[in-house]
């Protein structure tokens, strides 16, 4: 936590303390932003007025010791906002010439954005949007609060209306990154606003101070302060409610973002009926919008870039989800919390089924948390006793959310509106004495119409023969999800023939330590006449068919491919 709010360094929080801290509304309190610039310029000017020293010189010093604490740290965008907009109320108080509140926030906002990527930054985004709140909330309690208020009781109406319209301005932000809204975020704040009032300035004498003992002495000072502040986030966060799960569509996140504008200029605004009307229509809409499924024109196949590893989400035309893996986990975090839930939430619609190719963490990694946050109507496994703990968690969230799980065999068939799904392999006899999983891989066909795609999870040769050796005519298809991530071990002659795909996908991450995928294997691909896109190279690949034509998207292209004969039904289709 030091080095966070010391540093902006976040990388040592664990996933799970910073969903704390975002349930409780108090996740932005975790990294420099501009709330804690402005803590330590106010603490600096505090110091010079109770040293007796001139005021204008005094400013100045202090503006000099905080653009250097910023330059020092790295100049987060919210550090520099900050850092600019002192600045500016320096130099207006300097000069005396008070300017509008706007304007100091819209030069404050506009400067980091000397590089254009930043206006992607969350924390530059949450900043911007958290000091348009505390204008907005500081005017309404002017007009609202009564004058005859006075001492603490003034203070603490005034911060509460500020926290309650920070919250609802914050929230489209907060909602779409995170995917919960802290609904106790104007308590938690209120309290602890000032724990925080007192820690940054200590920690910021304790990184400044040139005597060791001296710093180590305001370290440990912040340690009962740091401990308060994280109390006030596990309490608030263990209250049932306290932040329900939020998975906004585009759509409604742009409607959510209307309704936080419309609550910005009712705040400002002395007739602010047309800014309240409009935001209410644009809630009604956000409530109505998720129950209009409209019918779609075709489905969808994405292979979603998870770096090394698979994820693989298809979308039916009544809007339905079908996932096959989750991709990777990683100490603190998984592609499912990062990746693939935010990726589908997005977008809208049900999880009808989670397919799991088998229990490696590249794959089962992301499982549990998409299983909480998605809650998919049913679960498909290969049913390979794997004991990773990715796949024991996946298992662990599978029962704890009543999700049925079911154990795929061979010659199964399921129906997800217009998707036929037949799974191939694992066959229980044939994997019953494996030591390796790869080979125990679910191996599923998906047919729409005419169009054939063939999904082979990490499936290597010695399954692949198995298949060849069972039914060999039900593996052609039009699109390959290229086995083990272009492996040399997966993908042999006699199984490339008899898929025979128009198009290859290798879900692969760039410049991974294992090699993928294998440039003979690829060779053979594109001799085969199949297309070949990498994720890699081309990012989340989107294939949409009607069922009969097929096209394809990746890094900003579309084409069509090239039709050829329908692949004759087989006895199971």
């Amino acid at each position: 936590m030091v080095r966070a709010l010391v540093l902006g360094d976040m990388s040592a929080i664990p996933a799970d303390q910073r969903d704390r801290f975002a349930r409780a509304g108090l996740v932005h309190m975790l990294s420099v932003s501009g709330l804690h610039v402005a803590i330590i310029a106010l603490a600096l000017e505090l110091l010079a007025g109770a040293l007796r020293l001139p005021p204008n010189p005094a400013r100045l010093a202090s503006l000099a010791l905080v653009a250097a604490y910023v330059a020092a740290i790295g100049a987060p965008p919210p550090a520099v906002r900050a850092a600019v907009m002192l600045g500016i109320m320096a130099l207006t108080r300097i000069l005396q010439r008070p300017t509008s509140p706007w304007a100091v926030v819209a030069l404050g906002g506009v400067a980091p954005l000397a590089d254009a990527h930043v206006v992607t930054d969350l924390g530059w985004q949450l900043s911007v949007a958290g000091t348009i709140s505390l204008v907005a909330g500081g005017a309404l309690a002017a007009r609202v609060i009564p004058d005859r208020w006075s001492g603490a009781r003034r203070s603490i109406a005034r911060g509460a209306l500020v926290s309650i319209v920070a919250t609802a301005v914050t929230a489209p932000l907060v909602a779409w990154t995170f995917g919960r809204v802290a609904l106790l975020g104007p308590v938690t704040n209120l309290l602890a606003d000032p724990v925080m009032g007192l820690v940054q300035p200590v920690l910021f004498l304790a990184l400044a101070m040139p005597l060791r003992k001296v710093a180590e002495l305001f370290a440990g000072a912040a340690h009962a302060l740091l401990w308060a502040f994280a109390a006030i986030a596990t309490r608030a966060a263990a209250i049932p409610g306290a932040a329900p799960a939020v998975l906004p569509s585009v759509p409604s996140a742009l409607l959510a973002g209307v309704v936080a504008l419309c609550v910005v200029i009712a705040c400002c605004s002395r007739r602010s009926s047309r800014a309240i009307v409009i935001g209410t229509a644009c809630l009604a809409a956000m409530v109505i919008l998720p129950l209009l499924r409209l019918p779609r024109a075709q489905t969808e196949l994405h292979l979603i870039d998870v770096g090394q590893g698979d994820a693989i989400a298809v979308r039916t035309r009544a809007g339905r989800w079908i996932v096959v893996d989750a991709g990777r986990s990683w100490p603190g975090g998984d592609a499912g919390r990062s990746t693939v839930v935010p990726y589908i939430a997005h977008r809208g619609g049900d999880v009808a089924l989670f397919v799991l190719s088998h229990p490696h963490a590249d794959h089962v990694g992301g499982a549990a948390s998409l299983f909480a946050a998605l809650r998919p109507a049913r679960f498909l496994d290969p049913g390979y006793p794997g004991s990773t703990p990715p796949y024991l968690a996946a298992l662990a969230a599978a029962r704890a959310e009543r999700i049925p799980w079911q154990r795929v065999h061979p010659g199964d068939s399921l129906a997800v509106d217009e998707v036929m799904l037949t799974a191939l392999a694992p066959d229980s006899a044939w994997s019953a004495h494996l030591t390796d999983v790869n080979l125990a891989s679910t191996v599923l066909r998906m047919r729409v119409g005419t169009v054939r795609m063939l999904l082979t999870g990490d499936a290597e040769e010695p399954e692949e023969q198995w298949m060849l050796a069972h039914d060999a005519e039900a593996l052609g298809a039009d699109v390959l999800k290229v086995g083990h991530h272009g492996s040399s071990t997966s993908t042999s002659p006699a199984f490339l023939a008899a898929v025979h795909p128009r198009l290859a996908l290798v879900s692969v991450g760039a410049h991974n330590s294992y090699g993928h995928p294998d440039a003979s294997v690829m060779a053979q691909l594109h001799d085969a006449g199949a297309q070949v896109l990498r994720t890699d190279r081309a990012g989340t690949v989107v294939v949409r068919t009607d069922g009969r034509r097929i096209e394809v998207e990746g890094r900003g292209t579309r084409w069509l491919l090239p039709e050829r004969q329908p692949i004759p039904a087989g006895r199971d289709d």
